[in-house]
């Protein structure tokens, strides 16, 4: 279990997943605990964004790190922004 803050538990995961049978079902493997609260933010065809290619160029670089495991933890970063 994560690091609290607030009393907050701020550790979290991102994933992938899709609606099946009307219930949310994670992709690659991922399993949560049954109960689990999860966000969900859904893609949609209707409202996209744009991005300058500077910007496109930061966000994949981001990701990029992410999914080599070069994050930030939620209560570092919360300490940071208090600063």
């Amino acid at each position: 279990m994560g690091a609290t803050a607030r009393g907050y538990t701020v550790s979290m995961q991102v994933f992938t997943a899709r609606v099946r049978g009307g219930a949310i079902v994670p992709e690659d493997g991922v399993t949560l605990p049954e109960g689990t609260t999860v966000t969900v933010i859904a893609d949609s065809d209707v409202d996209g964004f744009e991005t300058t290619p500077e910007e496109e160029r930061e966000l994949l670089e981001a990701i990029a790190g992410v999914e080599r495991g070069e994050t930030v933890r939620a209560a570092d970063l919360l300490e940071r922004l208090r600063r």
